[in-house]
């Protein structure tokens, strides 16, 4: 099984500079911008999270009005900023999807992605597509020769745990055994995910 591991968190909203904030607020550590993602209506703020993952804050990209079309994540649905998702690296996505296929979990198929940075920088990667159970089931992605976005200097929010709730624990749990990874998951009637951070007091923060 190609080795998988926690690339990023998720954390979108419909406004963009409001899901910062309430980062900024909860954490006492204010993401910077990352760049836009050109054609999807969209662009975002980074933060480093440790151990080579980082945090997307995603929203409208307001450089981008006419947008036509629903945006990723499910974002023109939200009515408040949420963890919707998360993101497994792989190298070899391809080979990734075959091996979760024959372990009984269709991540879906990778197609082509891209950003431009503000200083005019291209990066491109590929992934599946995300919201699979609920967003709980990680979406793969493969950076290629793109420098992986903590490359970059990133403001620090130490990630210590990851947990998610869902009416099918068990299905979620599976999936993720499926990419060779593991997360706890317990039953809730509304799914989600739970990330728990360490503020800039030292203190553990939850972010939802």
């Amino acid at each position: 099984m190609s080795d998988l591991v926690l690339d990023h968190l998720v954390y979108a909203g419909p406004d963009l500079e409001e899901a910062v904030a309430r980062v900024a607020e909860l954490t006492g550590v204010t993401p910077v911008r990352g760049g836009r993602h050109v054609g999807f209506g969209t662009a975002n703020y980074l933060a480093d999270l440790g151990a080579g993952a980082y945090l997307e804050v995603v929203g409208p990209d307001p450089d981008q009005p006419e947008h036509i079309g629903p945006r990723p994540f499910g974002i023109d649905e939200l009515t408040a900023p949420a963890l919707v998702t998360w993101a497994a690296r792989v190298d070899g996505i391809d080979e990734a999807i075959a091996e979760a296929r024959e372990r009984g979990y269709d991540p879906g198929e990778a197609s082509e992605m891209s950003r431009t940075t503000d200083d005019g920088e291209l990066l491109t990667w590929r992934l599946t597509g995300a919201g699979n159970l609920d967003g709980l089931a990680p979406f793969l992605i493969d950076w290629g020769s793109t420098p992986h976005p903590t490359t970059r200097e990133l403001p620090t929010i130490p990630l210590l745990m990851v947990t998610g709730v869902h009416p099918e624990p068990a299905a979620v749990e599976s999936a993720v055994r499926a990419l060779g990874m593991d997360m706890l998951v317990r039953r809730d009637t509304k799914p989600g995910l739970v990330a728990v951070l360490t503020n800039s007091a030292g203190k553990q923060v939850a972010l939802s």
